[in-house]
């Protein structure tokens, strides 16, 4: 009720109760594709919460974010064609620049009038070998720091990376790796993984947790032994300890085995709403495994890692989704949580979020859309 009420002084919309119905907030940097899948002269479509986004790289090396649909006919500029600089329309060839003004019209002559307004243009930057976005107000892009990603261009780190598409609400995806105690799920993969939550803090944008891990038996996967090190010339079967923490919006996790100074991995990732419900994510990843003395070893175990990755986010994906099915059939979040380190995750969520309603771009006049967006 106190939220409600500060909401209603504040000229914001209430955020409902049920964290599911909790749209994300847009004022973030949000990876959208790979950037190998942009190469030059490519255009691709991508989407955040329901908005479809044409990602193009110019000729000149520079990658551009536009509203995915031509001011003309509303088609789709994922379809077009790159030309030197701009991204042109299937249909009747109209011409944008990566800023969303229209450059050129190729059957009107330069007498005739253009129109008002042209598209949304997205402010974008690469890192880390992915294409961020900021698809809230535009004003903001330049003081909103980006992820940390600084690990991932580490000499001393090499990086494995995820891309894939989770049916479930994104905040599934955050509980889903800060509750260790769902390692039962992935028995078959772990064995008889023991959790122990050391503790944990939080803050308004943030919950950060410490959790033990000791062997109970049972039969593990060999690529869980080579990525926490115990077959890369560390590790010694001791208890591990991970570090989890979302900084909201993002999410990491790193493991230091017992006696290291430094992580034997370290994860970050960003779950990116598909849908303008919000109830589909796409998944950017990156694990950042720590180079042994001799490299060729890890290159060696690299593919037993990705198998055994894999197989850890399959289990994972087949909970959330089910926990979405259920959430479906329901209508509502009939989850019945007692975990005092999730309910603080849930608040969390829940007060940086924003209503579904306020994630619809905040470009709705002509006047605020023909403004250029610097990329």
């Amino acid at each position: 009720m106190i939220e409600s009420a500060l909401a209603e002084d504040e000229g914001r919309t209430p955020l409902p109760a049920d964290l599911r119905r909790v749209g994300i907030d847009p004022d973030f940097w949000y990876p959208v594709v790979p950037s190998r899948t942009v190469p030059e002269g490519k255009v691709v479509a991508a989407s955040f919460a329901g908005r479809r986004i044409a990602v193009f790289r110019a000729a000149s090396g520079t990658v551009s974010a536009l509203e995915d649909r031509c001011a003309h006919r509303q088609v789709p500029l994922s379809m077009g064609v790159v030309e030197g600089e701009s991204l042109r329309c299937c249909y009747h060839a109209w011409a944008y620049r990566g800023d969303g003004r229209i450059s050129q019209i190729p059957y009107l002559s330069k007498e005739t009038g253009r129109p008002p307004r042209s598209v949304r243009a997205y402010p974008t930057r690469e890192a880390a070998g992915l294409v961020f976005v900021f698809p809230g107000d535009p004003a903001r892009a330049a003081t909103t720091p980006m992820p940390d990603l600084a690990l991932a261009h580490s000499a001393t780190h090499k990086v494995m990376r995820y891309s894939r598409t989770v049916r479930c609400h994104y905040t599934f995806m955050h509980e889903n790796l800060l509750d260790m105690n769902h390692q039962f799920l992935h028995r078959g993969v772990l064995g008889k993984i023991q959790p122990e939550l050391l503790g944990y803090e939080s803050g308004p944008g943030f919950v950060q947790a410490r959790y033990r891990f000791t062997s109970g038996g049972g039969r593990k996967d060999r690529g869980a032994g080579l990525l926490s090190a115990e077959g890369l010339g560390g590790g010694g079967g001791a208890p591990d300890v991970l570090t989890i923490r979302t900084g909201y919006p993002y999410q990491t996790l790193e493991l230091l085995p017992d006696g290291a100074t430094e992580p034997a991995f370290s994860l970050w990732a960003a779950y990116v709403p598909v849908d303008a419900a919000q109830r589909v994510c796409h998944v950017h990843g990156m694990l950042m495994i720590r180079k042994p003395r001799f490299t060729a070893a890890l290159n060696l175990a690299w593919p037993v890692i990705r198998r055994f990755t894999e197989r850890v986010f399959a289990e994972d994906r087949m909970a959330v989704e089910a926990e979405q099915r259920a959430w479906d059939e329901q209508g509502e979040d009939q989850n019945r949580e007692i975990f005092p380190l999730i309910l603080d995750l849930r608040e969390v969520l829940r007060n940086n979020g924003v209503a579904l309603g306020q994630t619809a771009s905040v470009c709705e006049g002509a006047a605020a859309c023909g403004v250029a967006t610097p990329s």
